[in-house]
This record gives C-alpha cells, sequence and structure tokens, in this order.
C-alpha cells in the first residue's frame, strides 16, 4: 500500500500558470464558431494542462472557488458533490442536491426535459451517473465505476483502465432518433495508468467540451478529487493528472471576467486531502475532503455562461 498522495511542503512548491496560459491561448489562436448556444464562442481546438500532484491540487486562483456564496454553498464543494454523485450513479435533480450539488436545476427545467421525452429533473438515461454505473449492454446494465476499481487492483498493469460517459444511442440527435439527455456529456472519459515500480497513479482527463472560465475549474478539481479517491481505494499515489479538452471556449459574456483572471498574479497551488477512511468509492461524501494552503489573488466572482 503506498500513500494516496503526497504533497510538496507549500514553500517547496512553485506558482503555477497554466489556467491563464490557456486562456491567452484561445484569445490568441481562439476561432469564432456557431455553436448550439444562442451566444458566440471563441474556440480553441484541442488544449492540454499537465500538473504534478506533488506541487499542489489544481484548484484555480484567479478567482475565489473555496469561499461561499449567500446561500453557504461554494464553487468547490458543488464541484465535489458532483463528482460524488455521478459515481454514485445519480441521474435526477433530487439525486444530485443529496450529495450537495445544486447548479444542474437551471438545466433540468420541465420545458427542458420534455423537449427530450424526460420527466422534470431527469437528466435522461445518456447522463453521467447513467452511463458510468449502468452502461446498457445486452446482459444489463454494466457499472463502469465498480470495474474500474476492481481491474486497477487486480491487473494494475493493464493500459485499459478506461471509463466513458458516452452511449451513442442515447446521444446523436438525428432525424427519426431522439436524444435521450438532457445535456450531452462534456467530460468523463477518463484513463488511469498504474506505475507498478513506484505505485504512483496518472489519471488523463478527455473531454469534448469545456467552457473555461465557468465549468473547467470545476472539472479540474473534480477529477482531481477522483483521482485521490481510486488512489485511496486502490492503494497506489496520485502523482499526476492530464486535461485534455477538444473544444476549450471563451463565450462572449465572459471576456471581460477573462480579462480580470488574467491580471491575477501565479499562485501556488492548494492542498487537497481525503480526512475520512472509506472502505469503497462510493462512499466518500463532501465533507470527507479538506482544502489547505488555498491562498486565492482573485475574488470569488459570479461569471455568466448560457444556458
Amino acid at each position: 500500500m503506498y500513500p494516496y498522495v503526497v504533497y510538496k511542503p507549500f514553500a517547496e512548491r512553485k506558482p503555477d500558470g497554466q489556467y491563464k496560459n490557456l486562456l491567452r491561448e484561445i484569445l490568441k489562436n481562439g476561432v469564432w464558431y456557431d455553436n448550439q448556444m444562442e451566444e458566440a464562442a471563441l474556440t480553441l481546438l484541442g488544449a492540454q494542462l499537465k500538473y504534478e500532484i506533488a506541487n499542489g491540487a489544481p484548484l484555480i486562483t484567479e478567482r475565489d472557488i473555496v469561499k461561499p456564496g449567500k446561500n453557504g454553498r461554494s464553487y468547490a464543494s458543488q464541484a465535489l458533490g458532483e463528482i460524488i454523485a455521478f459515481v454514485n450513479g445519480a441521474r435526477t435533480q433530487e439525486e444530485l442536491e443529496s450529495f450537495g450539488c445544486f447548479w444542474w436545476k437551471n438545466w433540468l427545467t420541465p420545458a427542458k426535459c420534455k423537449k427530450r421525452g424526460l420527466k422534470p429533473g431527469e437528466m435522461g438515461p445518456g447522463s453521467y451517473g447513467a452511463a458510468w454505473t449502468d452502461f446498457p449492454t445486452s446482459s444489463g446494465g454494466f457499472n463502469q465505476i465498480n470495474a474500474l476499481i476492481a481491474q486497477i487492483k487486480e491487473r494494475p498493469r493493464l493500459r485499459t483502465h478506461v471509463i466513458t460517459p458516452w452511449i451513442p444511442q442515447f446521444v446523436f440527435r438525428i432525424t427519426g432518433h431522439e436524444q435521450k439527455v438532457v445535456v450531452v456529456p462534456c467530460h468523463g472519459w477518463v484513463n488511469v495508468r498504474i506505475n507498478t515500480e513506484t505505485g504512483g497513479l496518472t489519471l488523463i482527463h478527455h473531454q469534448r467540451s469545456a467552457d473555461i472560465p465557468v465549468g473547467f475549474p470545476a472539472n479540474m478539481l473534480a477529477y482531481t478529487a477522483f483521482a485521490l479517491m481510486v488512489a485511496k481505494i486502490t492503494g497506489y499515489t496520485a502523482e499526476k493528472i492530464i486535461f485534455s479538452i477538444d473544444d476549450a471556449h471563451i463565450y462572449q459574456s465572459q471576456m471581460e471576467s477573462v480579462e480580470k483572471m488574467l491580471t491575477m498574479e501565479d499562485q501556488k497551488l492548494p492542498t487537497l486531502t481525503l480526512a475520512n477512511e472509506r472502505q469503497l468509492i462510493t462512499d466518500f461524501r463532501v465533507q470527507d475532503f479538506e482544502v489547505a494552503d488555498y491562498f486565492p489573488t482573485g475574488p470569488r466572482m459570479i461569471i455568466p455562461t448560457p444556458i
């Protein structure tokens, strides 16, 4: 058994500017693409960020994502609640809220759900939680999360520790075929590699689409938390996390907020740890995570995003 995570002392960590560099690259090299939203987005196709977790967990510091809002909830806590909910197979607004994630209500309205033939508050059988824990097969639903954990424990050397949120028959939108998900999965393709010589775990997270100012910071935190949970349960050390993005974009209405974040100095990344022992990956809850050494250079911000 290896420690699930090892951080350098905070004084020895180097400031990180990868997030701002991505924003700058989109502004410099992005192209305005038409999309299904009602607002234009400046888009960069193909982006990647790599983090050594020992240098700190990739929680952005350009704006404060840990400070609670007026409702008592923080951006960070809801990002953690979302990933935990999906690991547990959540597919409704009620289930998401039971795990501490409340921001889906704007997408799961009665009108949007009805459009996909779903009841109000339902994400649909093509959503993240359903795909991860109840993937349809000829022999019934298949739980990818359980299989991932079991395979890492049994055969850590394999290159097939992969899960997907993509169920083709539920996500394509063509004549004569009804889409069965309110929001087609943007993230959730996970590839885990284990170095059996060192005990190091690398998580490669792939996503097809990323709202870089609003949604992507949640993905960064969520999949770092996922790496820690997998490492804790399987007995390896979460060492690296790589974020690969097909479509990285900034909406027109977000430009002012982006310019503000770009004025912030690079900061050292914080410490994300698990405070409690759990037997199963489905047992983790938001309160099991602790953030320390978090010193954001920017304030808490409300950034608009199309719905």
